[in-house]
């Protein structure tokens, strides 16, 4: 088995997004989510795919419902967080992306070997939140801080954390 790395964007009060969709716009973040990801299995809610949409080009999509009847094409469709690692057992690295459910789920199972964080230096009004970060769980080892500029309206932090 590969790591198992969850991804998020995430502001300082732990918001995620509202109305099943992101609050900001940050394209470093995306290209850089791309950059990451691409070539890997991604591991997402229902939810969270429809707010992608769509399948996500050069990556497996591995969908985790309760629904036994969701179907999309071009992607896996399975009812546990555990089916979907099993899923993807064969790569080297999965990320999970989202949402909010599955990253306290996973989490809480111990099945997470680090944290891709993107740090958005704002608090916005949210409706989804990523569960606190226990440092004492999770240390920082790499960190890479961004200024706003004409392109990205927020500073912000590309932040990994390993489990000490």
């Amino acid at each position: 088995m590969g790591t198992i790395t969850i991804i998020a964007a995430i502001a300082n009060n732990n918001a995620l997004g509202k109305d099943n969709d992101l609050i900001w716009h940050l394209p470093a973040d995306l290209k850089r989510f791309k950059k990451v990801t691409s070539g890997h299995h991604i591991l997402m809610g229902r939810n969270t795919f429809e707010s992608i949409g769509k399948p996500l080009p050069n990556r497996t999509t591995v969908i985790i419902t309760r629904n036994k009847t969701y179907k999309a094409p071009g992607c896996i469709v399975v009812d546990s967080i555990e089916k979907a690692i099993d899923v993807a057992k064969d790569d080297e690295h999965i990320f999970i992306i989202g949402g909010a459910q599955i990253y306290t789920q996973t989490i809480a199972s111990n099945l997470v070997d680090q944290l891709d964080i993107t740090k958005v230096h704002h608090a916005f009004d949210a409706d989804v939140f990523f569960p606190i970060i226990d440092t004492d769980v999770w240390k920082e080892i790499a960190r890479e801080d961004f200024v706003a500029d004409e392109k990205n309206n927020y500073d912000y932090s590309f932040i990994r954390y390993k489990k000490a």
